[in-house]
C-alpha cells in the first residue's frame, strides 16, 4: 500500500493519540470524518495499524526488574534458531526480543518481578536445554528513554 501525506498524518496522530475519537481525527489531518475513518480502516486492513494499547507505569502497579539479555545459541542450523525464538515466545516475561548481527544472535528485554525471578527463567531455558550456549545479563539500573514505536514523523518526514 502506497502511503500519501494523510495517510501518514492519520499514522502519526494515532501514534501519539491511540484514543482520539474520529473526529478529532478528522480535524488534525484535514479531512472530513467519513474520508478520514475509510483511510484508517484501510490502514489497519493493510497491517500497517497493528492495534490499540494502553501504556502503563507497572512500576506503580508492581515491582518490576528490567533485564537486558545478550544470547548466543550453540548451533546455527534452522531448528535451532525456531526452538529458541518458539521458548522466547512462550514467555510472558520476554516484552521484546530482536535477532542480531554481530558477536551475538539475540537481545532480549525482560521485565521480571526482581532477579531471582529472571534467573529461574534462564536456569529454566539452560534445563530444557534450548540452544543457549551463553549469555550475558544486564539489570537496567534506570530508563532514560523508552518508546514503544519510534514516531513516525521520524521515519517519513513529509508528515
Amino acid at each position: 500500500m502506497k502511503l500519501d501525506a494523510l495517510d501518514l498524518k492519520i499514522l502519526a496522530a494515532i501514534q501519539r493519540e491511540g484514543r482520539i475519537t474520529k473526529l478529532a481525527l478528522a480535524e488534525k489531518v484535514g479531512l472530513s470524518p467519513t474520508p478520514c475513518w475509510v483511510r484508517l480502516k484501510k490502514l489497519e486492513t493493510a497491517g500497517i495499524v497493528t492495534g490499540y494499547t494502553a501504556r502503563l507505569d507497572l512500576r506503580l502497579v508492581a515491582k518490576v526488574t528490567t533485564v537486558m539479555v545478550e544470547v548466543t545459541l550453540g548451533h546455527h542450523r534452522q531448528g535451532d534458531f525456531e526452538r529458541f525464538e518458539r521458548a522466547v515466545r512462550d514467555s510472558p516475561a520476554v516484552v521484546a526480543c530482536w535477532a542480531v548481527g554481530g558477536g551475538v544472535d539475540y537481545i532480549l528485554k525482560v521485565a521480571a518481578p526482581d532477579v531471582d525471578a529472571y534467573q529461574r527463567l534462564m536456569d529454566g531455558w539452560l534445563e530444557r536445554e534450548i540452544g543457549i550456549a551463553r549469555y550475558f545479563t544486564y539489570i537496567v539500573t534506570r530508563t532514560v528513554k523508552e518508546a514503544v514505536d519510534p514516531p513516525v514523523e521520524a521515519l517519513a518526514p513529509t508528515v
